[in-house]
């Protein structure tokens, strides 16, 4: 089954308009550092290569895995030794999440599936050292399911792949303003991986409980 690939839109992805983003913010004004340059021409790179990698089919998300990679050649992953023994609806194969904040994200996912229907899966991986496509099994993902990978790899670290049910019920564009809030590298670099993932857990949460409409989702809160 395939299902739509939100990617960040903030400052490290390919969407442009008018209003200036942390990025466009760094081009505009003169570097106060070497550091600084070398940070921008860093960003600049990471933004093309997460594009070239999601165009070619073999998505960090794990799920739409074609095994085509870009100018490394990376390929798609299905490592199911890799998943845990005991089903779970957070998986964190990076480390990123104590114990306490796996928990406490588990705790939000159940209370928020078991008042909306809505099933947040998340996944924690530094790719490709992830299951990868085996996933998709092992939560049964279907239309009524988000995944959420956070996998800092390319710059932004927040990453979803909706189900048509969902796609129907929250703005597209909640996706984009999520990553560009909680998944810039200035985010978490700061705030640590962890502070991003429990950040967007919370956010969606937030969203989901939210009466569908034409206004739902309007914030990242």
């Amino acid at each position: 089954m395939a299902f739509p690939l939100y990617l960040p839109s903030s400052s490290l992805t390919f969407r442009k308009n008018s209003t200036p983003t942390r990025s466009s913010s760094l081009s505009q004004n003169p570097p106060h550092s070497e550091n600084s340059a070398k940070l921008s021409k860093w960003v600049s790179s990471a933004r093309s290569k997460s594009l070239n990698f999601v165009l070619s089919g073999s998505l960090a998300l794990a799920l739409s895995l074609t095994g085509v990679g870009f100018a490394e050649g990376k390929v798609g992953v299905n490592k199911p030794d890799l998943l845990p023994k005991e089903f779970t609806t957070v998986i964190d194969v990076a480390g990123f999440l104590s114990d306490g904040q796996e928990k406490r994200i588990a705790q939000e996912i159940a209370a928020l599936e078991k008042d909306t229907g809505y099933k947040l899966r998340v996944l924690a991986q530094n790719y490709p050292d992830t299951p990868g496509l085996a996933i998709k099994d092992f939560w049964k993902v279907d239309d009524n399911t988000i995944v959420f990978v956070a996998d800092p790899t390319f710059g932004n670290i927040l990453n979803f792949n909706v189900g048509a049910t969902v796609d129907l019920d929250i703005p597209r564009s909640f996706w984009s303003r999520l990553a560009g809030k909680y998944g810039n590298i200035f985010y978490w670099k700061e705030k640590g991986e962890d502070a991003s993932i429990e950040a967007a857990v919370m956010a969606i949460s937030t969203c989901l409980r939210e009466p569908v409409g034409s206004n739902n989702c309007s914030e990242v809160k």
